[in-house]
């Protein structure tokens, strides 16, 4: 490899190596300086590298293509991926300083964690081969590890931690023994290889090899029946954590999954799509139904992720242009509707410290008007109801599957988002109708503003959902 060559490929991997080389500064920064003012310091960089990390795929890296010999591509999909990742995770930085400090936990080793995390959902989303598509997901799913039991003196955290680790290490087992079945059948880790080989004939192995690599990215996403530690995980996790993690890896475990089925096997729709499909299903199903019978709003959430998975999953089926278009649409709308309603969860702090019973919203909306309206708000976007944006999300999704002639599949998923809408009710009306004397403490200015924001941007952004919806049917905008 030349050095012009060298130079090229490091071009595209700008955002990658600010992210990893600040994650090594920052922690020599910690390390020498210590005191919780440099833990303090370390947060707010970390901050801002993520958001820059996220802006440099945007402005930085001006052209595309693959490096290190086709194991990562930059295209299109990567760079608008990119782009939410650095923000999103930003924004989940914010909402967790004041918990961190407020709870003791404020060591500067979470805000490296998160970077590095950070880094690993940005190489997932341009990985154009199983072994980069491996190092990546292990580079996240590691830091994610430690952040789930980062509370040490908490039970429930240590066990989530666990639970998230073995289960996780089981994902892992899966997704390598189908990388290496992929490879025995195909003679290639590259995406462009593997496609090739597909097109040739797919054989009973190469089926065998995806099926299990579609297991071990379907735990990455939570969806059913892989979706075991998502409730222990995301009620044990401090809740900054459980809001991190259901927003920015989630989206680049989708992304990866659907860059996956549609690039190297683009060529076995028909032997794929069936296994989404049921995917699909299961998810929406247990994520709807098992929602129902939650007392704990960060459980409520961890289902309500799994049916939300399901959703996006009806988008990958449909294997095209616009279900790809489909799939950024919802999957950005439901970040940030997620990413408020955690910043309304981290607002349930009372004077003896955190709550996290939906019945302890009882008659918020009374005391606190601007956080119930937020609620409202974000439970209506995540739930799809009409007039808000998370409304239009499931609404082009399902016009995808309908495109790709999964009828049955668009009208189980409307059946299922009319179940799921009754728990989003259910916490609206405690928000407004019962009767409750629970107290919060003022939250901090970063919660306020995120909850506040996300609340408002349900209704602000939906002329431009609007558009971006009417220019991806009518002109066909391409993503991959």
């Amino acid at each position: 490899m030349t050095a012009d060559m060298l130079s090229q490929d490091l071009t595209l991997l700008i955002p990658e190596i600010l992210l990893a080389c600040g994650a090594m500064a920052l922690l020599m920064l910690g390390v020498f300086l210590k005191g919780e003012g440099a833990n303090r310091l370390v947060q707010w960089l970390t901050v801002g590298l993520l958001a820059v990390a996220g802006l440099a795929a945007l402005f930085a890296v001006t052209g595309e293509g693959t490096a290190f010999s086709g194991s990562f591509i930059f295209d299109s999909l990567a760079r608008f991926s990119k782009v939410a990742i650095g923000i999103v995770a930003a924004i989940a930085m914010l909402l967790a300083m004041p918990y961190l400090q407020a709870e003791k936990l404020g060591k500067m080793e979470y805000a490296i964690l998160v970077t590095l995390a950070a880094a690993g959902m940005m190489m997932m989303v341009s990985a154009n081969d199983l072994i980069s598509m491996y190092m990546a997901i292990e580079l996240q799913s590691l830091a994610l590890y430690v952040l789930a039991a980062f509370n040490r003196d908490s039970l429930r955290a240590s066990e989530a931690g666990l639970k998230y680790f073995v289960l996780g290490a089981l994902s892992s087992g899966l997704l390598l023994y189908g990388a290496s079945l992929v490879y025995g059948f195909a003679g290639a880790t590259g995406f462009n290889e593997i496609a090739i080989a597909v097109e040739s004939g797919p054989t009973v192995g190469l089926i065998f090899g995806l099926v299990f690599v579609i297991c071990g990215l379907a735990f990455k996403v939570s969806a059913a029946p892989f979706h075991m530690w998502t409730p222990d995980v995301y009620e044990g996790a401090p809740t900054p954590v459980t809001a991190f993690f259901a927003t920015a890896p989630k989206f680049a475990a989708m992304i990866l999954l659907a860059r996956v089925l549609v690039e190297p096997f683009g060529g076995m729709v028909e032997q794929w799509r069936d296994v989404i499909w049921i995917l699909a299903v299961l998810s929406m199903g247990i994520g709807a139904f098992g929602a129902l019978t939650q007392t704990n709003i960060k459980r409520l959430m961890a289902y309500s992720s799994i049916a939300n998975m399901g959703y996006a999953l009806v988008a990958v089926a449909a294997a095209s242009q616009t279900g790809m278009w489909a799939l950024l649409v919802y999957m950005v709308l439901y970040m940030i509707s997620v990413i408020g309603s955690f910043g309304a969860i981290l607002s349930m702090r009372t004077r003896e410290g955190m709550v996290e019973q939906i019945s302890d919203l009882a008659g918020v909306a009374q005391r606190n008007p601007g956080l119930g309206w937020s609620i409202t708000a974000l439970m209506f976007s995540i739930g799809g109801l009409p007039f808000m944006v998370g409304f239009f999300g499931k609404f082009f999704l399902i016009y995808a599957a309908v495109e790709s002639g999964l009828l049955i599949l668009a009208v189980l998923a409307v059946l299922f988002s009319v179940v799921g809408a009754a728990y989003y009710l259910r916490v609206v009306k405690t928000v407004w109708f019962d009767e409750g004397e629970v107290e919060f403490v003022p939250a901090a200015l970063s919660i306020y503003w995120v909850t506040r924001l996300a609340g408002l941007a349900t209704v602000a952004l939906l002329p431009v959902v609007g558009w971006v919806v009417y220019r991806a049917v009518s002109v066909g905008l391409t993503v991959l």
